[in-house]
């Protein structure tokens, strides 16, 4: 059953199951709106940039969702929410209302919020563009007018903010700058990495606004009345980009729907679904309809199914409940609302032929796989019999590229899964644990990981198994006292202590973890942590790390209420003393299994010969040292096995 009492549909979802899902989500918004119905203020405590913002939020991005339900219908049977948004608009421009929008000059935000109200007054514009007075258009105008020209735009995805803005002015008449414009999408192209993806910034900022965002506004943004004479020749790379980064993008999604969870803004939720219907509006070619559609219905269904909406239909910050730590410090009650970009599909009319397209499966869905993503430098491993996809991480850092901070549990750890959540208390910012390799003083104070240099490595057969190496200079934090909160690393003063080298090699559910510590001073004074994949303490998840062949010491670290997923987290990790110059080894395991099975390795000079539980073998080739040899006798041959 549904949040409202209503049977929920156990087959693919009709189109008619989407339009009531976006109607459920709908359906509190007039509760929570302001007299002029300018502001929308859902429950919950007050977001880092005020009340007002707060209002201008739930409204801007409720109203993404109302502009796709009206579009869809072709005006046709939404009088109401046509009026409502009509008033909203008409109270929102008018500068004498108390509860007006705030304007793009007196806060940032208002410039995100902007973009949305732009986009949909386009998209709906025969009902609701067309129908405001005279004296209202001309407010929209003068409350959008400030994007031209503005340079303080910060310089990763808001760009296009500045570009969906100008493109709607200039079609009502508007002020508009095409040198805004023309420099926009160059900027945007700078941002262009291998295989369609996009950073979300300068560097190797990758996460989900890869596809929400750098994806996603440049279909939509195509399609607004005049765009293409002032940038048309964009859309065949964009759609080019866009077709290649989908057919990664469903390998990261679990056979539950779950996206990945890595990455800020993840209280934005099934706003990983928009990539999959902008797919099928640009129409491209190496997905079929049918299995974008189906990808974008795993997505939202996951959260429908666990609790988001809650049973007041509002969505809360959190992931499945509520859950505040994982919101970033400026988000407000509205902001969550952004997953509306998931409901994008609900613009295509009921003929289109998304609609009758056969549903075809995700990957993770039918089969086991392993993968290579270049541009973030994930390796990835997908199961079939416990639907999971893992991901190690060996190229994303929203910091910098030679930045030493305390590295963000949401970029910089070894792993990330469709199943399990780094950790996000206070002390997971601080001290790393879960999915690191850390030193560890004696006082108990770990390194950080950032900074990261990829390395190149290759398994003699990449449908066995699939390798990543990365190397970073481990450093201890002091850190300032204040911080951001966004999402990237935490600031402050670092200490350099060594050099740690790291590579991932995933099988199944499995992954050799292999680590060398090199250039450190008083390697007596440190020890070598493993952290393994959090789970929930209850069990449901079998998460196991050992080492294969030197002295550890195994324990499990409990948290609690560090994580979005679970009340109780349990880390395993593993402790070894240094062996500086040399390679070490840990099987680490996520599953739904608790049969995990034993592995081994051979290390030879610089070669690995992997055994696997399922008795496959892989042989890779080990990255060079970054200063004295790989081993320290570097004609030794080591034979490392799991303990029994």
């Amino acid at each position: 059953m549904t949040n409202d009492g209503t049977p929920r549909s156990s087959g693919e979802w009709t189109r008619d199951d989407w339009v009531s899902f976006a109607d459920r989500l709908l359906a509190p918004v007039r509760r929570y709106a302001s007299p002029g119905c300018a502001r929308v203020t859902f429950p919950g405590p007050e977001g880092g940039y005020g009340r007002a913002v707060d209002g201008l939020e739930g409204f801007a991005r409720t109203f993404l969702i109302a502009g796709f339900r009206i579009a869809g219908a072709r005006g046709v049977g939404v009088d109401d929410l046509i009026e409502f948004c009509a008033r909203g608009i008409a109270t929102g421009v008018d500068p004498e209302a108390s509860d007006r929008w705030v304007r793009l000059d007196e806060h940032p935000q208002a410039k995100v919020e902007a973009a949305s109200l732009a986009l949909v007054l386009d998209l709906t514009r025969p009902w609701l563009w067309n129908t405001l007075d005279a004296v209202t258009q001309q407010r929209v105008i003068d409350y959008l007018a400030p994007v031209v020209g503005d340079d303080t735009y910060p310089r990763n995805n808001w760009l296009w903010f500045r570009i969906v803005v100008q493109t709607f002015l200039r079609s009502v008449g508007g002020p508009w700058s095409q040198r805004d414009v023309d420099d926009d999408l160059a900027r945007h192209d700078s941002y262009r990495r291998q295989g369609g993806w996009f950073s979300d910034g300068d560097g190797r900022a990758f996460d989900h606004y890869a596809g929400w965002a750098m994806h996603l506004y440049p279909v939509l943004w195509a399609r607004m009345a005049g765009a293409s004479e002032i940038g048309g020749v964009e859309a065949a790379t964009d759609v080019r980009a866009l077709d290649e980064y989908i057919q990664d993008a469903r390998h990261l999604v679990g056979a539950d729907g779950s996206p990945l969870i890595q990455g800020r803004s993840l209280i934005y939720r099934f706003a990983a679904a928009a990539p999959f219907w902008a797919g099928v509006i640009a129409e491209v070619p190496s997905t079929s309809p049918g299995a974008l559609r189906h990808a974008a219905e795993k997505i939202v269904r996951h959260f429908d199914d666990r609790g988001a909406p809650n049973s007041e239909g509002v969505l809360t910050m959190g992931w499945h409940n509520e859950w505040r730590q994982l919101a970033q410090s400026y988000s407000g009650p509205g902001s969550p609302y952004w997953a509306a970009k998931g409901l994008l599909g609900i613009s295509l009319p009921a003929d289109h032929p998304v609609w009758q397209s056969p549903a075809e499966p995700l990957p993770a869905e039918e089969r086991d796989f392993t993968r290579f993503i270049s541009a973030p430098q994930w390796a990835v491993s997908g199961t079939a019999d416990d639907g999971i996809v893992r991901v190690a991480n060996h190229g994303t850092s929203r910091d910098d590229d030679d930045a030493l901070v305390g590295g963000s549990p949401l970029y910089t750890r070894l792993g990330y899964s469709t199943a399990t959540s780094s950790l996000l208390d206070d002390r997971a910012w601080e001290q790393p644990l879960e999915q690191s390799l850390s030193l560890v003083d004696s006082d108990g104070r770990a390194t950080h990981r950032s900074a990261l240099e990829s390395l190149e490595v290759h398994t003699d057969d990449a449908t066995i198994a699939v390798a990543a190496a990365s190397r970073w200079r481990a450093h201890l934090m002091s850190f300032d006292a204040h911080q951001q909160g966004h999402g990237s690393g935490m600031t402050g003063e670092a200490t350099s202590i060594a050099t740690i080298t790291a590579v991932s090699v995933l099988r199944g559910a499995w992954e050799v973890r292999l680590a060398r510590v090199d250039d450190i001073a008083a390697a007596d004074s440190w020890s070598l942590r493993w952290g393994g994949w959090p789970v929930p303490a209850d069990g449901t998840l079998v998460s196991s790390i050992h080492s294969l062949g030197r002295d550890a010491d195994a324990s499990a670290i409990t948290q609690t209420d560090a994580s979005p997923l679970t009340a109780v987290t349990t880390v395993p990790t593993l402790t070894t003393p240094l062996a500086t110059g040399s390679w070490q080894a840990a099987l680490l395991a996520l599953a739904g299994t608790t049969d995990t099975g034993d592995a081994s390795i051979t290390i030879d000079a610089d070669l690995a010969s992997i055994s696997w539980p399922d008795n496959t073998s892989t042989v890779l080739r080990l990255p060079s040292a970054a200063s004295g040899p790989i081993l320290s006798d570097p004609n030794q041959s080591l034979h490392y096995g799991t303990p029994r």
